[in-house]
């Protein structure tokens, strides 16, 4: 059994889904070009991988494992993903609808986004008890709030400045992205 201080170093830091392992590109580039925009992205996935995770594990730990059909965990995660983002999207287009509109196409793709099922299915090949899947998945989706926070801050800085044509645009964003996981792996050495 890790430490909690563990897990959540290494989830946000150290195995950041997208800046480490380069998981949920899609919408690290397609939400990025504003800071309102991914820190809205990033407050969704932080509440839809928490609960993903959280209701995984017990149809993991309760139905699939008792009733001998692990080979669906696939199939019952992607299901209960695609729920939660459909109601995540409901909500925001009652509460927030100017948020809504900003995520545009790229909140129903939070069902597509693999770091989210890649958490719920890590949570499970790790082995983690329900408290250290929580904090997991929290810490993982921190991780990709602060990927996608700092990498729209670096993408407005850049409208600024006289970038080549050829690198306008997501070219640029893709080559600030693979220069920001360098500097994340020098968070390696903590783990």
């Amino acid at each position: 059994m890790q430490s909690i201080f563990a897990i959540i170093i290494g989830s946000i830091f150290v195995n950041n889904y997208v800046l480490g392992q380069f998981l949920g590109i899609c919408p690290a580039i397609g939400v990025t070009k504003k800071i309102d925009t991914a820190a809205g992205m990033g407050l969704a996935v932080i509440f839809v991988v928490t609960l993903a995770s959280t209701i995984t594990w017990f149809i993991q730990n309760y139905i699939l494992v008792k009733f001998g059909i692990e080979y669906l965990q696939t199939i019952a995660f992607i299901l209960v993903i695609a729920s939660l983002v459909q109601s995540v999207e409901m909500v925001l287009k009652k509460i927030s609808p100017n948020l809504y509109d900003a995520l545009g196409v790229y909140l129903p793709l939070i069902t597509t986004n693999c770091m989210v099922l890649g958490v719920a299915i890590k949570n499970i090949d790790n082995g983690y008890n329900l408290l250290e899947t929580i904090i997991n998945s929290v810490s993982a989706a921190v991780g990709f709030f602060i990927a996608l926070v700092i990498l729209a801050s670096l993408r407005e800085r850049l409208e600024l400045c006289d970038v080549p044509k050829a690198f306008k645009g997501v070219p640029i964003a893709m080559v600030t992205l693979g220069l920001m996981a360098i500097a994340f792996m020098g968070f390696n050495g903590l783990a």
